[in-house]
């Protein structure tokens, strides 16, 4: 047996044990009234977001996300959908982070992120009693209540506490993004999941303002012991504000990485049609991870980057 098939071979059961998550995920939203859809990895013109490089397909683009053509359904009168998409970045590589990875997304119309939030909370704690954990998970070391309701925090509380500072009426995009990382999330309740509220505007290019404060957007993200687990918003479906944004986002992607980001004009047409929803990312391999107790994204995909 070569190292390869070694390699293969150690990883089989947290394979099997992926493959399974993803039946009783489907089964999840099956049973529930939501319509499973699929929609393409190449698309001519993705949202332009400058954090997000996507990589080239012979003048097109690899998917970085479903959401566009999944809010064009929406558009055009489907109501709950879901989707398991395979999604691709690039330039993200590490223990948590490969260019192709798998996202499930979903959609609600006429609902606000709150409904997306208990979504989670339900959808996790299905998938950990079905596997036998019940309402409690280890995780590293670490022993984890998912019993709902979640810890939620708005992330100007999250910020006065931990770093010191307010980035609703002191916006700084740099401090944000590092104190996030090494000063918010390692502080978390290691052993309850954790719903960040509420972020900044300039930090949901596709989300609602909230009524009565345009400073900041009805975005959530939930974390669950040290893992960005999902990301998830109410949804702009005002054209002239979207369109505004994205040719903001396409200008900095101009003058900063000095490449070209087609407008996705098919989305934007529809988005005068979409109804008020709102929508969920969650990354399918981090919520296998979680549940194989695995530290590495390595651990739970057969094939990465460095292997494929």
């Amino acid at each position: 047996m070569t190292g390869e098939e070694r390699r293969l071979e150690r990883l089989k059961p947290n394979l099997e044990r992926r493959a399974l998550i993803h039946q009783i995920t489907r089964r999840f939203f099956d049973t529930r009234g939501f319509f499973e859809v699929d929609t393409p990895v190449r698309s001519p013109a993705i949202a332009p977001e400058k954090e997000i490089i996507p990589f080239d397909s012979e003048g097109w683009l690899l998917t970085t996300s479903p959401e566009l053509y999944m809010k064009r359904l929406l558009a055009a009168g489907y109501s709950n959908i879901y989707q398991l998409s395979h999604c691709f970045r690039k330039s993200e590589r590490g223990r948590l982070h490969n260019p192709e990875f798998t996202l499930l997304e979903w959609y609600r119309a006429f609902k606000d992120y709150t409904e997306m939030i208990t979504d989670t909370e339900q959808l996790v704690l299905f998938i950990s009693q079905e596997l036998g954990y019940g309402n409690v998970l280890r995780y590293q070391g670490k022993t984890i209540d998912l019993k709902p309701p979640w810890s939620r925090i708005t992330i100007q509380e999250l910020y006065k506490q931990l770093a010191g500072w307010d980035p609703v009426n002191e916006p700084d995009p740099v401090s944000f993004d590092l104190d996030m990382v090494t000063k918010i999330i390692p502080h978390l309740n290691p052993h309850r999941p954790t719903v960040m509220l509420d972020y900044p505007a300039a930090t949901a290019s596709l989300a609602r303002l909230k009524p009565g404060n345009p400073l900041v957007a009805e975005r959530a993200e939930v974390f669950i012991g040290g893992l960005e687990l999902a990301n998830g918003y109410s949804e702009l479906n005002n054209r002239q504000e979207q369109e505004a944004r994205f040719r903001k986002e396409i200008e900095h992607i101009r003058l900063e990485q000095k490449r070209v980001a087609p407008l996705p004009d098919k989305f934007l047409t529809a988005l005068e049609r979409m109804p008020q929803c709102a929508g969920m990312a969650l990354g399918m391999d981090r919520l296998v991870m979680l549940f194989c107790d695995a530290a590495s994204i390595d651990e739970v995909i057969p094939f990465s980057v460095d292997t494929a």
